[in-house]
């Protein structure tokens, strides 16, 4: 990973675990799920609210490590706005991209700030982590009432 990203990196996780973005429950939401990490501990719930096929809000509450919480927070960030389909495509880029499925510089627009995962690809152990919030989005979707393990 270039020093540059690798820095950018960790401005990003650093400043989304401090003070992680729409980081609330959302009584009014239309969908929502629980996501659990067994091997780091991490655990979210993810709220969605849906309207005319758009993600009109989304907001998430949890525990879990920096890397969990700032993807949930850069996450809800970048899906709040969008249309389901959308939403569905940039989950297919961020999973490409932190599994090493995906080049970033093909994909950088769309990705957005999402480039700044890239390095995960490098820590089997961490993509978990960093896709938890994403698996949750994907069951609050479907209306998944069981919790969404990363195992």
């Amino acid at each position: 990973m270039k020093a540059e990203l690798k820095e950018l990196y960790q401005q990003v996780i650093l400043d989304h675990n401090k003070n992680p973005r729409n980081f609330h429950d959302m009584p009014d939401a239309t969908h929502e799920a629980e996501g659990y990490n067994p091997l780091c501990g991490d655990k979210v719930h993810l709220y969605l609210k849906i309207e005319n096929d758009r993600i009109a809000d989304v907001s998430f509450t949890g525990v879990g490590c920096a890397i969990s919480k700032a993807s949930a927070s850069l996450m809800t960030m970048l899906l709040k706005g969008r249309t389901v389909r959308e939403a569905n495509r940039l989950f297919e880029l961020f999973h490409g991209l932190v599994t090493g499925e995906l080049d970033p510089e093909a994909h950088a627009d769309e990705l957005d700030r999402l480039v700044v995962f890239y390095g995960v690809r490098d820590f089997p152990t961490r993509i978990k982590c960093a896709t938890l919030a994403w698996h949750a989005f994907q069951a609050a979707l479907e209306n998944k009432k069981e919790t969404v393990s990363t195992e």
